[in-house]
């Protein structure tokens, strides 16, 4: 879960800075995540399931191993796909002339 949770956390990223901002060191998973709604006009369903993906993350990384199951994991690796595919389309709509030609 952590490679594909990092893929979307790299792409609210990318949304974030390409719209000229980037997130403080406090919270700053969070506030990455919560980002998405002002750049690429994510929808609360969205961000609350990348938010409860942050939650769980943070509690296998600091507290708890093995707490995320296979179908959990597989999970986390679609809403990455969506991401990066939002991003993408998002990127083309708005800002093409970052992306290769």
């Amino acid at each position: 879960m952590a490679i594909a949770y990092n893929a979307a956390l790299q792409c609210a990223t990318t949304a974030l800075a390409v719209s000229g901002f980037r997130a403080s060191r406090d919270a700053h998973h969070y506030r990455v995540i919560q980002s998405l709604a002002h750049t690429i006009g994510a929808d609360a369903t969205l961000i609350a399931e990348l938010d409860a993906f942050r939650k769980k993350r943070n509690i296998g990384d600091y507290e708890r191993a093995g707490l995320v199951s296979e179908t959990e994991a597989q999970e986390m690796l679609a809403l990455a796909r969506t991401l990066r595919i939002r991003v993408e389309e998002w990127l083309q709509q708005n800002h093409s002339y970052l992306l290769p030609k």
